[in-house]
């Protein structure tokens, strides 16, 4: 039997960043087909509408690809490239993928919150007049349709007619076909996947949730048995024998990880493996991240490979918070160093650092100092800010950067 492999907790950090496009920093000028080419790399990318800087899907693709225009993801949904649909959460997923969420929009009920049998039933009539309208007068919003006065808030308290399309959207009935100011525009499945037939392409659940499984092991790269199912939140699914079968089929490898003992290695990665078996593969990215970004959205995963304990706080009373309302990851060359609560001022044109924190043991140093303000500059300025203002620091960065900049339009802060 081959001895296993064993590796540092750096160099299998370095792996699973590698993995997620987050190793090192970009190294041209995205295009628009890198927009596509990324969400497949990740598999899922997931939605949140939240902005107090830019929204989450635009914030994952900045953080690998670097700057480019917010509208190019809207372009590939709107060219069909993309689709929507519930994965880890509502997320943008390659359009090739549409087989593998189709079980899911074939047995709605099964989808919790997201589906309410007992809504269709009692207003089927009204959801057949909608689908009709849609049928003949094309995609809608749920802008476009009426609204009762004085409706507002969440989910539950959505207008009738936006009930609908959800409802009709998580049983498949209606695909997101674009957005406009981020806002869903339905229109009939068949007009959005007109190549598409149930009989002949719908994957059987089991079948469906192995190539699940599958992505997700190659999109972590390197990881636990246990991690797999929350890529996709699948229930109730066994992984030992698919992962001894992958092992058989020379898919996976297991490794031996510093700390964390068993591990497993996707083969994708196997070109990478003896730089990081010898410590030599270096990160060089420095980036801010989404609380949505795939390296953290398993709270419990990223706890373990990184030491970095993190809740989002958006809906937790102001006063009850720690770290603040939408508080960022902040990744320096392999390891994640702390969180930054920030708002951008579009009017003024302005970043504003509301709070920022360093994990405990983090000594910065010039190149984690150069490296944070080179990012911070990035990410303000593609957000269209000219100035970054600070409201609170560790001492160690106040020291340093004081109450703010003027970004300069170089990528290196002066």
């Amino acid at each position: 039997m081959a001895e296993t492999l064993s590796l540092s907790l750096r160099a299998a950090r370095h792996l699973h960043l590698a993995a997620l496009g987050l190793l090192r920093k970009p190294r041209r000028r995205a295009s628009p087909a890198d927009i596509t080419a990324t969400v497949a790399s990740i598999s899922l990318l997931q939605i949140d509408t939240i902005h107090v800087v830019a929204r989450s899907p635009y914030l994952v693709l900045f953080s690998r690809l670097g700057a480019f225009p917010q509208r190019w993801l809207d372009e590939a949904l709107a060219r069909g490239e993309l689709i929507e649909y519930w994965a880890h959460e509502a997320c943008f997923l390659p359009r090739t993928d549409f087989a593998l969420v189709r079980h899911r929009m074939q047995a709605p009920e099964k989808m919790g919150w997201k589906y309410s049998a007992e809504w269709m039933d009692e207003h089927r009539q009204q959801i057949a007049e909608l689908l009709n309208v849609i049928e003949y007068k094309g995609p809608v919003r749920a802008a476009d349709l009426s609204t009762p006065r004085g409706v507002a808030g969440g989910w539950w308290q959505w207008k009738p007619h936006k009930r609908h399309l959800e409802g009709l959207f998580t049983a498949g009935k209606l695909m997101v076909t674009a957005r406009h100011n981020f806002q869903r525009i339905y229109d009939l499945t068949e007009r959005v996947m007109p190549e598409w037939c149930d009989t002949r392409d719908a994957l059987p659940k089991e079948q469906a949730e192995l190539a699940m499984l599958s992505n997700s092991a190659r999109c972590l790269g390197i990881f636990r048995a246990e991690w797999l199912a929350d890529y996709y939140r699948l229930r109730h699914v066994t992984i030992g024998p698919q992962l001894d079968a992958w092992q058989h089929e020379g898919v996976i490898t297991p490794v031996e990880v510093e700390r964390l003992g068993r591990m497993w290695l996707h083969h994708s990665l196997l070109p990478l493996l003896p730089a990081a078996q010898k410590n030599q593969l270096r990160a060089t990215h420095t980036a801010v991240l989404s609380p949505f970004d795939p390296l953290v959205w398993d709270r419990r995963r990223v706890e373990a490979f990184f030491d970095f304990r993190y809740r989002l706080e958006c809906y937790t009373p102001a006063a009850k918070r720690q770290f603040g309302y939408f508080a960022l990851p902040l990744l320096h060359c392999g390891a994640l160093i702390g969180r930054m609560d920030a708002k951008m001022h579009r009017k003024t044109g302005e970043l504003e650092i509301i709070d920022l924190w360093l994990e405990e043991g983090v000594k910065p140093g010039l190149r984690m100092l150069n490296g944070l303000a080179q990012a911070l500059n990035a990410f303000a300025r593609w957000q269209g800010a000219s100035r970054i203002r600070i409201n609170r620091l560790p001492h160690q960065l106040a020291a340093k950067w004081g109450k703010g900049w003027e970004i300069p339009n170089s990528s290196v802060l002066c």
